[in-house]
């Protein structure tokens, strides 16, 4: 299985490559997994950033991101549990879950402003990263009209994530 790096601000960020994503075929099961996992991680990391940082601005993005991705969780989980749905770990969600535990580690490590634009920057990497994933391979994935719904109706906040996360690392600059 190939993996894809983006390092940045020396801590790194593994990505399961969106080909890998595609190469195995996604059931609505799997496709759950690999969103709740992708929203765990993001709340993981909002959590550290409100914890570490003293910048307003990066506390700010790490609430966002609590307080959204958390949201998206609870709409997931209802919908899967309304479809008798289980989320069915796959190599996807685990790469993702093996990943973010290395750039956890890795932003854990830093302090003051470092720390800061290390997490901006991640979040810049993984919001991209989420999008294409979301739009070239779940979305196309989806079986279940209702679960591909969802996804269609959260890409817009996470574009928006994206762009609050490039005008807090201008901030920063």
């Amino acid at each position: 299985m190939k993996t894809s790096l983006l390092s940045k601000f020396g801590f790194c960020l593994l990505l399961a490559p969106i080909a890998t994503f595609a190469e195995t075929a996604l059931t609505d099961a799997n496709i759950a997994a690999i969103v709740v996992a992708a929203n765990n991680i993001d709340i993981k990391a909002g959590k550290l950033a409100q914890e570490t940082s003293a910048n307003t601005d990066v506390k700010g993005l790490g609430e966002m991101m609590v307080r959204d991705h958390e949201g998206v969780n609870q709409q997931a989980v209802a919908l899967v549990t309304k479809l008798h749905v289980t989320p069915e770990d796959n190599d996807s969600s685990k790469q993702l879950k093996a990943g973010a535990e290395i750039t956890y580690d890795g932003l854990k490590a830093k302090k003051g402003a470092d720390f800061d634009r290390a997490y901006v920057a991640n979040e810049i990497g993984y919001h991209q990263a989420v999008i294409s994933l979301v739009e070239t391979t779940l979305i196309p994935s989806a079986k279940n009209a209702e679960l591909k719904a969802l996804l269609q109706a959260v890409l817009p906040a996470l574009k928006a994530h994206l762009a609050h996360a490039q005008h807090v690392q201008t901030q920063l600059k």
